[in-house]
C-alpha cells in the first residue's frame, strides 16, 4: 500500500444523507466517484488504496456508502442495480451542486455490483459522466442501460475470473461508446494477488487521464 495520504472530509450524500469521504487535492481537475460492490463500504481497504492512487494523479475522489445499514441488511438491495444506480446519480447531482466540484469532469469507478450501478448512472447522466472504469465488475447487471452509455468504458477483469470475463465480454457488445476489456494476468475476482490491484489501478488512472485530463470531454457538447 502507498504511504500517500490526503485529508478526507466527511460528507453526506442524497436523500438518505449517505456518509462519504471526499478528498480534493490542490489543483484537482477531475472527480472520481466510487461505486463499491456488495458487502463493501467507504472504508474498503481496496477502494481507499485506489482512491489514494488516483489522488496522486490529481483527481478528487468520493467514497460513499450506497446503502444505509438497514438497507444493507436486506440482501435484495445489494443486487438492486436500479436502486444502486440511483444512489450514484444522487452523488453526481450532489457534486454538481457543490461549488468546488461543479467545474470538474466526473469519472465513475465501479467494482462488483457497483459497476452495474455506475453504468446505470452514466446512462442517466450522460452530460455529467466523462469516463467509467469497472474493476472486477458486473456491468451486465445494468441491462438495457448498457445501450445508453455515452462515456468511454474500461472493463478490467482478473485473468482467473473466467466467468466474469465472459459476462464483461457480453456486456461490452451492447455498449455503443468507446469500450475496452483488459484482463490482468494472475488476478482473481478481488485482485488480492500481489501486484495485481496496482496493475489494475494503473490502467484505470490512464483511462481517466486520457478521457478527463486530456480535454477530450466537453460537458456542454454532450447531448
Amino acid at each position: 500500500m502507498t504511504a500517500f495520504r490526503q485529508s478526507a472530509q466527511d460528507v453526506f450524500i442524497g436523500r438518505q444523507s449517505s456518509p462519504g469521504l471526499l478528498v480534493v487535492p490542490q489543483g484537482a481537475d477531475g472527480l472520481i466517484i466510487f461505486a463499491h460492490g456488495s458487502g463493501s463500504s467507504r472504508f474498503s481497504p481496496r477502494n481507499v488504496h485506489a482512491a489514494e492512487r488516483l489522488q496522486q494523479l490529481g483527481f478528487a475522489t468520493l467514497l460513499f456508502d450506497l446503502l444505509t445499514p438497514s438497507e444493507s441488511a436486506d440482501r435484495r438491495n445489494v443486487f438492486d442495480i436500479s436502486l444502486l444506480g440511483d444512489r450514484v446519480v444522487e452523488a453526481i447531482d450532489w457534486a454538481r451542486a457543490d461549488a468546488r466540484l461543479s467545474p470538474l469532469p466526473i469519472g465513475l469507478f465501479g467494482a462488483s455490483t457497483g459497476a452495474g450501478a455506475a453504468i446505470v448512472a452514466a446512462s442517466l447522466r450522460p452530460r455529467d459522466v466523462a469516463a467509467v472504469v469497472s474493476r472486477g465488475g458486473r456491468p451486465d447487471l445494468a441491462g438495457r442501460a448498457l445501450e445508453q452509455v455515452q462515456a468511454p468504458v474500461l472493463l478490467i477483469v482478473g485473468e482467473e475470473d473466467r466467468d466474469v470475463i465472459a459476462l464483461n465480454d457480453g456486456a461490452r457488445a451492447w455498449i455503443p461508446s468507446v469500450t475496452k476489456l483488459v484482463t490482468i494476468p494472475g488476478a482473481g475476482h478481488l485482485f488480492e494477488e500481489p501486484g495485481t490491484l496496482d496493475k489494475a489501478l494503473t490502467l484505470a488512472g490512464d483511462w481517466f487521464r486520457q478521457h478527463m485530463h486530456g480535454g477530450a470531454y466537453d460537458r456542454a457538447a454532450v447531448r
